[in-house]
């Protein structure tokens, strides 16, 4: 069982007031038929609204691949899970077939790796608010680079398609982190472009240019790699927000998109 890690810091411990705070996000419309999004994983506070501008468009799929970055640099360097996740809103399962595909593969499987990590946690509340009978599949990325990457989308894509599996790869990833307002959009616009297009070797090296300091490239680069195997041609953004669009600092602001890849 992977129990909270993050419940009362970066959304409601309690059940009943975290399912009310996700009523005042989510407003599900026409849907988006996506075969992979970005998200964001900040505190709800600040970035529930960006991602509940994806969960509020998702269609349902029986897994949700869950990629994250590694922020506390435990476990390996690319890590699923197959335990059972619980939050307030109660248990979701692994999907432990697809997580047998990948066995032997670049994708270890490690919880240690999960153990403290937010990135994928902060997602399930939106799903589980959204949809029953689905499972998960999360995937902690503490290496990013662009080779593994690609690996990595390779490998989950001919998993996915082996089984038939109806799926969708969520990236979890906020962008510029404390820079500037106006700084923080303009090096987010350079690599929503690429993101858009769907690009990822223009991605990396947007990422290097700029300097960028968007957590999550890696996730961003295996969803587009996996969305793009699954028949997506395009990205579409929902939604673009920073911290200080919420707390009125915009001396040292976070960057958040939602954007769904169909």
């Amino acid at each position: 069982m992977r129990f909270p890690a993050v419940a009362g810091q970066f959304y409601p411990g309690s059940g009943a007031e975290l399912g009310h705070q996700l009523d005042g996000m989510l407003h599900p419309e026409k849907e988006v038929p996506c075969k992979g999004a970005v998200v964001p994983h900040a505190g709800y506070m600040y970035s529930g609204q960006v991602a509940a501008a994806v969960y509020s468009r998702l269609p349902k799929a029986e897994t949700y691949v869950i990629i994250g970055p590694n922020h506390h640099g435990l476990g390996s360097p690319v890590a699923l899970s197959r335990d059972l996740w619980r939050t307030p809103l109660g248990d979701v399962e692994p999907d432990l077939e697809l997580a047998d595909m990948l066995a032997g593969s670049i994708i270890d499987h490690d919880e240690t790796a999960h153990s403290r990590e937010h990135s994928i946690e902060v997602q399930l509340p939106f799903l589980q608010k959204r949809f029953q009978g689905f499972k998960i599949l999360p995937i902690c990325m503490g290496l990013q680079d662009e080779q593994t990457a690609i690996e990595v989308g390779q490998e989950l894509s001919l998993a996915v398609q082996k089984l038939n599996r109806s799926c969708i790869v969520i990236a979890s990833s906020d962008f510029t982190h404390y820079e500037p307002q106006e700084t923080a959009r303009k090096v987010d616009a350079k690599l929503l472009e690429a993101i858009l297009n769907m690009d990822v070797p223009e991605l990396y090296d947007r990422v290097y240019r700029y300097d960028a300091t968007a957590c999550g490239y890696g996730p961003i680069a295996v969803a587009i790699t996996v969305a793009a195997a699954l028949g997506a041609k395009v990205g579409q953004r929902l939604a673009y927000a920073t911290s200080g669009d919420v707390s009125g600092d915009y001396s040292q602001v976070v960057g958040y998109a939602a954007i769904a890849f169909s």
